[in-house]
């Protein structure tokens, strides 16, 4: 690990150290080091149009507009190959949160957020993605060599 000296200004490291323990960091370091992550994650996400990685959307959507529920079923149904899952929540009689586990290339995953989204009723939406790498694997089940190759592909996660 490398150990740096940075300056600065007194108000500014108030204000992070107000930040840290309201976050509940037990040191500095931690939180500059997810800091600079979240940065250079936010900053590849930016710039890497055909990246891979996973994502959370999350938002709420009122189930009593017009066809919305069957809107959003049909877009997770048409980008099957992108979700993972999608967990289901009744806040209050008319109210539901979302949540869809998604994997793929980043810019599949940002063109599916958007377009649910943009859909009429759905309000608090977010999209939380991380960048990764997809790493394909070959490997033999059984005490020899004489079974079938099986592929997998792995993300691995970056930064």
């Amino acid at each position: 690990m490398t150990r740096v000296t940075v300056s600065i200004e007194d108000d500014l490291m108030e204000a992070f150290d107000a930040f840290l323990e309201h976050r509940g960091y037990t040191n500095r370091s931690e939180g500059f080091r997810d800091l600079i992550r979240e940065k250079l994650q936010n900053t590849k996400l930016d710039e890497d149009t055909g990246g891979v990685g996973i994502a959370v959307l999350n938002y709420v959507y009122d189930h009593e507009e017009r066809m919305l529920a069957s809107r959003l079923m049909s877009a997770q149904h048409e980008h099957h190959d992108l979700t993972v899952s999608t967990v289901h929540f009744h806040i209050d009689h008319d109210t539901c949160l979302e949540s869809v586990t998604l994997r793929g290339k980043l810019s599949d995953i940002r063109k599916f957020a958007d377009q649910v989204l943009a859909q009429p009723g759905v309000r608090h939406g977010q999209l939380y993605s991380v960048p990764g790498e997809l790493h394909v694997e070959t490997h033999h089940h059984g005490d020899d060599d004489h079974g079938h190759a099986h592929r997998h592909e792995h993300l691995k996660i970056t930064t």
